[in-house]
């Protein structure tokens, strides 16, 4: 349920919660809750059984030591509550110096390649160091109160001896009993202390809990739509054809909107280019097109039908996407390409040279069943980028959206990579944003944005000719 969750959840949720924090509701708080607590509260049954017991046996045994009862319990229950309190803190310090940690490490894992080129070696490690010693300090502190708990506990039953034995020497009882009962008095140390400490640790643990069902209880983004998916024509969308109607797109609801009132019209076929500073709302327009984003008034209709009536597998599943950071998944280039095995080999071989990649991919020991490493590593980012061109073309989505697709590639990746799209995709629609404003220079349309606003639309050669225009301005600046 809890994978099922996180990989329904929305894509903000993603953008907000850092990845340590996910790994370690997988990782250590699932840990507690399926080998921890079960232990926990069976110690905690059989210790207070014992100790209720054994409180019993003395009793029998010595009458006269329920008179002590009364003070001794008083004395533990402020010794538990306050344990308790400071153990529960205590125990989520270390919670949360331990975080940081773990999100430390995976960064560091993942940028190693930047930080050996920027030799920032040294300050990682000693960032590493920092983490790691305050963590070890709030175990520290961890155990100390622990201990503190022993010794109390200590006294706690050593009084409850003395007063067994007080009691047995002024009363009448059997020598056997009495023995008996001292016999429990001096095991009941052991049972208050369990007593005390597996209260404060399920207390602790139950925090597990807590943030496990947070995620449990997350809303998922809305899958179902109101349109059934009998109703969207089998090749939807065909033509391509994109209208965008007072669009108002925002992250959240309590957040300002990032785009506001875009219109906008692409004629099928037609390839569009959007560009604009950073924080202009281009990103974010690209994501309403597969409703990642809070899609609050307007709408975005395509080949006649409101996304927003659609059920979100359908709509994801029919559009293709290529982003900056391109995403290959372990397993085989075939599974990469088609993984759901619906295409011939043919098929196959036909969209890799499209892509330039056919010829690569023959010296490959297997071919198409040639191995994808974790993420593609095994191929350099311009050629993760063309494998996604490919997989598009298999797909035969007529949208395709590359979101500063050529950002992370050299030029002459790029060269390759712009070919192939006008090669591959010359019938189809294409909307570009754009990091470099060269690259939508022979684009039908071009759409300059400003703080989620259109501020220029029209042809390349419209806005060129404005020479106060700011995509003027733009490729200029990029010259």
């Amino acid at each position: 349920n809890l994978l099922n969750k996180i990989i329904l959840g929305p894509i903000r949720f993603f953008d907000t919660t850092p990845l340590g924090l996910i790994l370690n509701r997988f990782s250590a708080d699932t840990n507690i809750i399926d080998q921890h607590i079960p232990p926990t509260l069976e110690s905690l049954t059989r210790s207070t059984l014992l100790c209720l017991s054994a409180i019993g046996m003395i009793s029998y045994a010595t009458p006269v030591f329920l008179v002590a009862l009364a003070p001794l319990g008083v004395a533990f229950y402020f010794i538990q509550k306050y344990f308790r309190v400071a153990s529960k803190d205590l125990q989520e310090l270390d919670d949360s110096t331990q975080l940081p940690l773990l999100c430390h490490f995976s960064e560091t894992a993942e940028g190693l390649t930047t930080i050996r080129a920027f030799r920032h070696e040294t300050r990682f490690k000693q960032r590493m160091l920092e983490l790691t010693d305050t963590n070890n300090i709030a175990y520290l502190f961890l155990s100390a109160a622990n201990r503190w708990l022993e010794v109390r506990t200590d006294y706690l039953g050593a009084c409850i001896v003395l007063t067994a034995s007080i009691a047995s020497i002024s009363g009448s009882s059997n020598s056997g009993l009495v023995g008996l009962g001292l016999l429990y008095a001096l095991t009941i140390t052991n049972y208050l202390n369990w007593v005390v400490r597996n209260l404060a640790d399920l207390e602790v643990q139950m925090g597990a809990v807590k943030k496990v069902n947070s995620f449990l209880t997350m809303e998922s983004e809305n899958y179902e739509g109101t349109m059934d998916p009998s109703q969207v024509p089998e090749h939807w969308p065909q033509e391509g054809e994109i209208k965008i109607h007072d669009l108002c797109v925002r992250y959240e609801n309590n957040l300002k909107p990032v785009l506001k009132h875009v219109k906008a019209y692409i004629k099928p076929g037609q390839k569009v280019g959007i560009c604009g500073r950073t924080g202009s709302g281009k990103s974010s327009l690209s994501l309403a097109f597969f409703r990642m984003v809070d899609i609050f008034d307007g709408k975005i209709v395509i080949d006649g039908i409101d996304i927003s009536k659609l059920p979100l597998h359908t709509l994801r599943s029919r559009l293709s996407i290529i982003l900056q950071d391109p995403i290959l998944f372990s397993g085989s280039i075939r599974f990469n390409l088609d993984p759901e095995c619906k295409c011939t080999d043919d098929r196959l071989w036909e969209a890799l040279e499209i892509a330039q990649l056919k010829n690569m991919v023959k010296s490959l020991p297997g071919g198409l069943d040639a191995t994808v490493t974790e993420g593609g590593e095994n191929f350099s980012v311009g050629q993760r980028q063309l494998f996604c061109l490919a997989r598009a073309f298999v797909r035969k989505s007529s949208i395709l959206i590359m979101d500063e697709a050529t950002a992370s590639i050299d030029m002459a990746t790029e060269n390759i990579l712009q070919k192939v799209v006008m090669t591959a995709f010359a019938d189809r629609t294409v909307v570009t944003i754009a990091h470099r404003v060269h690259t939508i220079l022979t684009a039908d349309l071009v759409i300059v944005m400003k703080r989620g606003n259109i501020l220029e639309y029209d042809t390349p050669e419209s806005l060129l000719a404005q020479e106060d225009g700011v995509f003027a301005s733009f490729v200029r600046a990029d010259m």
